[in-house]
């Protein structure tokens, strides 16, 4: 005998082929849009601490390297760093990097998953119809599609809220206590990653919990427990089970279970009002500014990050006003709420509420903002009203509740005055024309961020080219710091292994005893330095042209250096002023009428470094930066300064110096920073006649 075949239900379908093109719209966004990640240098955090989960590690242990070791957003802490951010969403990267090696995966799935469950929210508080669409719409929104293309910790969380919210509610509405225990754990997982977040999204939640105890004892009494108690109570112990560890967490790292990571960092960079303060960065964070930033921040998540923008703002209206109709009795022409139904509606309606109102005090609202009335600008035009993520979800759901409802109406009125084959004609018209209207709406939205952020990865991708044709194999790198003694800032495309043993070890090219203790922990490997010429910008059209040059440590009881240099124009040079300076201490000399070339002898030993033609010797005292500048003068008195910079260390009675030196051109200016940095292999990157060459050996 046959057995009968079930089939799939055709809105379960749907919302499976709408998950896997959210998941794969996500990895191919990831992919081709953030390939050397994206502006936001936090993803090099969550990436770091997926490896370092990979190897067991809650912490780094540099000890006095520390300081040349110290990533974006770790904390120091006598000679150990931990990051400011909770493990979980690097967690769940870490599970990708471990099967497929690959953490863009974890990108894909957050996506799928954060789809799907929109369609169970959605189908539990409507109908699987409104679950479908709810879904798309999610999925669709660009706040979805760009900030969850991205390694950072928003879209995760929201997978992990939904989570609980879909378990919570099917407890409620089969009376079920493993869906409660697994709401519990949910939530609970979400505090830990992002404790405000996981309460905002919890409260409606446990505003219905606690509605329910109360009526529960109120009906039936303590004894016995009544069930919807006990359901409750399941749901808090799985829930309070991750407070306790998040506490415990916190104890292992900062030593006090009430001292975050987060607040470990930047005490004042939490939420509440008055002085708020994140590294040198801080402003009076007063109400009034909250409620204005605010305003800003869900004005531009409704116009510029919500599907289709205003126009699904709209139908998110529409859907609450339909929802809120039929939670309190009215009539539409819509299905009538159940007891469940109800509370999917009245919580998922709460959101509306407990995120935007949460969210004002929170001062990282006015910190995505450069400029508040500019949504073009800042971390907003990036990636979207981050910290309002959570509100894609009531708002998704809402805005299919009206297209359901508006679809359902039409469909009637259709039907009610032409033929079956006549009302299918001018429906199919209506619906294609419908999608490319919001279609077009929504790719006009999309299509913004992403050409912002490719301006980031064209500049990322000029700034790391030496690297893609570099083979590490057992490399020390250093590499420079624009934005301060921060590895991964800007540069998180280059992370360290947790052990700092990688083919290539990256340190911070700072001072010369730090540069030296660098080298002296990794005597054996080859050294290399990172080094760009132009300015390096927050800016994505302003590019620098890269080199990555291998170093070398000379040394000897003496070691003797020669510097030829070229000049353009020798006919309008009339002479060249020649300086060694250590530490404020200078000697020097001039040359006239150079000729084409001017070439300085130099050298250095225990007792200091000196001009083979000038008079006396400079003091090296341990380790020092020795300058030596030949100044080319016009009669206009114009310049031209060729400088170089020597890391040097003088030991009893030995001398090192890390070779070749940093090397620089400057018009008019005797130092110019990144801005004349002296590319050899490129030489059509400085003027006609300008030559840079040295050399240096041991005598």
């Amino acid at each position: 005998m046959d057995l009968p075949v079930r089939r799939p239900k055709r809105e379960h379908v749907a919302a499976a082929v709408v998950a896997l093109t959210a998941a794969v719209t996500v990895f191919v966004v990831a992919t081709e849009v953030f390939p050397y990640h994206s502006n936001n240098h936090d993803e090099a955090v969550y990436l770091l601490q997926a490896a370092m989960l990979l190897e067991g590690q809650l912490q780094l242990y540099a000890g006095e390297l520390a300081g040349a070791f110290r990533p974006w957003f770790f904390v120091e802490d006598g000679g150990r760093l931990y990051p400011k951010y909770a493990p979980v969403p690097a967690a769940m990267y870490a599970v990708s990097m471990a099967l497929f090696e690959e953490p863009r995966v974890t990108l894909a799935a957050v996506a799928a998953g954060n789809a799907a469950l929109v369609y169970a929210f959605g189908s539990m508080a409507f109908d699987r119809r409104v679950g479908v669409v709810a879904a798309a719409t999610f999925a669709a929104a660009p706040l979805s599609l760009v900030t969850g293309s991205v390694f950072l910790p928003y879209a995760p969380t929201t997978l992990l809220n939904l989570l609980f919210a879909v378990c919570y509610l099917q407890g409620v509405r089969r009376r079920d206590s493993r869906y409660a225990v697994a709401a519990g754990l949910s939530i609970g997982l979400a505090f830990f990653a992002r404790p405000y977040t996981a309460v905002l999204f919890a409260t409606p939640f446990i505003a219905h919990a606690l509605w329910s105890v109360g009526r529960a004892f109120r009906e039936r009494g303590i004894r016995p427990l009544p069930e919807t108690v006990r359901r409750h109570v399941l749901t808090a112990v799985g829930g309070l089970a991750f407070v306790g560890l998040t506490l415990a967490y916190n104890a292992y790292l900062t030593g006090s279970p009430l001292l975050f990571p987060f607040e470990a960092f930047a005490p004042m960079d939490g939420p509440g009002f008055g002085r708020r303060r994140l590294l040198e960065y801080s402003v009076e964070y007063t109400p009034e500014l909250a409620l204005r930033a605010n305003g800003y921040v869900l004005w531009y998540l409704a116009t510029r990050w919500f599907t289709a923008g205003l126009l699904g703002i709209a139908c998110a209206l529409c859907g609450l006003t339909i929802a809120v109709r039929r939670l309190f009795g009215g009539t539409d022409g819509g299905p009538p709420l159940s007891r469940a139904d109800g509370v999917a509606v009245a919580t998922l309606a709460g959101l509306l509420a407990t995120v935007p109102a949460g969210n004002v005090a929170f001062w990282g609202n006015r910190n995505v903002l450069a400029t508040m009335d500019d949504p073009a600008d800042g971390l907003i035009s990036l990636f979207g009203p981050v910290y309002h993520f959570d509100l894609l979800v009531p708002l998704s759901i809402f805005a299919a509740v009206a297209v359901v409802a508006g679809w359902s109406r039409l469909r009637e009125l259709v039907f009610d005055r032409a033929s079956p084959r006549g009302a299918r004609v001018a429906l199919a018209i209506v619906l294609v024309a419908g999608l490319a209207l919001a279609g077009v709406a929504n790719a006009a939205l999309v299509d913004a961020p992403l050409e912002r952020n490719a301006a980031y990865t064209e500049k990322y991708e000029r700034a790391y080219e030496p690297f893609e044709t570099a083979e590490f194999d057992d490399a020390v790198v250093f590499l420079p710091t624009p934005y301060g003694e921060w590895q991964n800032h800007p540069f998180q495309y280059l992370r360290n292994e947790p052990g700092f043993d990688g083919p290539a070890v990256y340190a911070l090219d700072r001072e010369p005893a730090e540069d030296f203790a660098v080298v002296d922990a990794y005597p054996d490997r080859e050294y290399r330095r990172y080094a760009y010429r132009g300015e390096w910008t927050p800016e994505p059209d302003r590019h620098v042209v890269p080199k990555l040059e291998p170093l070398s440590v000379r040394e000897g009881e003496r070691l003797a250096g020669e510097t030829v240099v070229g000049v353009p124009d020798p006919e309008n040079v009339v002479r060249a002023h020649v300086e060694l300076r250590v530490d404020g201490e200078a000697t020097g000399y001039s040359i006239d009428d150079p000729g084409e070339r001017a070439a300085v002898g130099w050298s250095l030993d225990e007792s200091g470094a000196r001009l083979n033609e000038a008079e006396g010797s400079v003091a090296v005292d341990g380790a020092e930066e020795v300058v030596l500048t030949v100044t080319l003068v016009q009669p206009d008195g114009s310049t031209l300064t060729y400088r170089q910079e020597a890391t040097v260390r003088a030991d009893d009675d030995r001398v090192q110096a890390i070779w070749p030196p940093e090397r620089s051109v400057c018009p008019l200016v005797t130092q110019c920073g990144s801005q004349g940095t002296y590319l050899p292999d490129r030489p059509d990157a400085h003027r006609d006649g300008v030559s840079f060459e040295t050399r240096l050996a041991a005598t």
